[in-house]
């Protein structure tokens, strides 16, 4: 966890430029107990996302609508895996069921 100076630093973005994120809902650092940002690794690849959509000329409504559908996309991503699993495993149930039965 890296407060915001170090963050800045890190990812080359503006202290100003951060908070602008954050009010932009752009991300969301953790907060220390006394209030202070907190910046994870992850917060850090997602400023490097926003830094490189900044680079292609993207405005800050459509980097939130970007990191808004790429997060989507990542939730989807981890659902399609569960279930593809799910279904393996009650296609694995029922094979072995079958052949009990024809052993049986």
């Amino acid at each position: 966890m890296y407060g915001i100076s170090v963050a800045a630093e890190l990812s080359g973005i503006s202290v100003q430029s951060l908070r602008l994120y954050e009010r932009q809902g752009l991300l969301t650092p953790g907060r220390s107990d006394g209030g202070t940002r907190r910046y994870s690794a992850d917060d850090l690849a997602r400023l490097r996302r926003i830094s490189a959509l900044v680079d292609a000329g993207v405005n800050l409504a459509g980097i939130a609508r970007v990191l808004s559908l790429e997060d989507d996309n990542v939730t989807l991503s981890a659902s399609n895996t569960d279930l593809r699993s799910s279904n393996r495993s009650m296609r694995d149930a029922a094979n072995t069921a079958r052949s009990q039965q024809e052993t049986g």
